[in-house]
């Protein structure tokens, strides 16, 4: 299984990105997808899974209202559509393979548990 980002870049507050991130290996259908992100000296933070087959996305309270998964099946592409972007959004972000959304996806500790396959990042810096 690979899993590959891209689409970061520096953005000026207010602005917008999107991210890709396709994986290659397994049947799109039948796994869940992550975004994480981590910026210096902070732990790894949730930011969206998306569930096999039902596609449901859930999201990371810092970002709702916000940032938008899609998903794109036939390319087993997904991607995170970041809008109103603030300086505290900066950090790389990791798209993340797992099995489901359990209501433990987002923790920092259980995030190796429940996702097992991840990207290499692609990095996101807004200025103020």
């Amino acid at each position: 299984v690979t899993v590959v980002e891209s689409g970061g870049g520096l953005v000026q507050a207010g602005g917008s990105l999107r991210l890709s991130c396709t994986a290659s290996g397994l049947t799109f259908d039948d796994v869940a997808m992550g975004w994480f992100r981590q910026a210096p000296g902070k732990e790894r933070e949730g930011v969206s899974c998306t569930t096999r087959r039902s596609g449901i996305t859930y999201y990371g309270n810092s970002v709702k209202g916000r940032f938008t998964v899609s998903r794109d099946n036939t390319n087993n592409t997904l991607f995170l559509q970041m809008n109103s972007l603030k300086p505290e959004d900066t950090a790389i972000y990791y798209c993340a393979v797992g099995s489901d959304c359990p209501p433990s996806w987002w923790v920092p500790s259980l995030q190796n548990f429940n996702f097992n396959y991840w990207g290499q990042g692609t990095q996101v810096t807004v200025s103020s």
